[in-house]
């Protein structure tokens, strides 16, 4: 059974947003066809718990290699426009390019490490923080019954309707609502995140 799916209420979200300390995203951009932004993605990553091995000097680089392959087709398919507007014919390619980011091989020659559903999801969040949600295996589990590319596109249809009911019922622009939920400047995607992370990872009452 998966969990309830109601839009979140402005004072759930005020109190997610409080809980990481408001403000605007940090996330550069990135450009996964420069080598320099690939290793920023991966600092970033492993700065997000997702623990991915660095090579070692004089080794093959598995994680620059096979990103930048992806970025040279995945990266100019992503939707720009923000999480509210996305609509049903830019959500379908997700799934595709979200398994084929997942799949690739990131751990040290010879070894079987693979990115995963997770760093997937919060690569492409980087990429397009205003427009796609990352999640972890909680959220992806509880909300949806599993990680795979129809999940994930799942996810971005109830972080896009969510955000559309939230726009319609205050009847503000996303810029003035992230601003009354005490976050001005930070997406309306990684405010929604925050709330799907506090309440169904941290299993918190909002």
């Amino acid at each position: 059974m998966t969990a309830d799916r109601t839009t979140p209420d402005l004072e759930s979200l005020r109190k997610a947003v409080a809980a990481f300390g408001g403000g605007p995203s940090s996330l550069p951009v990135l450009d996964l066809t420069a080598a320099g932004d690939r290793r920023r993605l991966l600092t970033l990553l492993n700065a997000w718990g997702c623990r991915i091995p660095y090579p070692r000097d004089g080794e093959p680089d598995p994680f620059d290699a096979a990103v930048g392959a992806w970025a040279g087709h995945g990266q100019a398919a992503l939707p720009a426009a923000p999480l509210a507007e996305l609509t049903d014919a830019e959500l379908e390619p997700l799934g595709g390019c979200f398994a084929e980011l997942a799949a690739i091989q990131v751990g040290r020659p010879g070894g079987a490490r693979k990115l995963g559903p997770t760093a997937a999801s919060k690569a492409l969040h980087m990429l397009r923080p205003r427009t796609l949600m990352p999640w972890d295996a909680a959220i992806a589990e509880q909300l949806h019954g599993g990680r795979g590319p129809a999940e994930y596109v799942a996810h971005q249809r109830l972080g896009r309707d969510w955000a559309r009911g939230l726009l319609q019922t205050t009847g503000l622009d996303e810029q003035a609502l992230t601003l009354t939920l005490g976050g001005p400047g930070r997406p309306l995607a990684k405010v929604l995140d925050d709330y799907c992370y506090l309440r169904f990872t941290r299993m918190e009452r909002l």
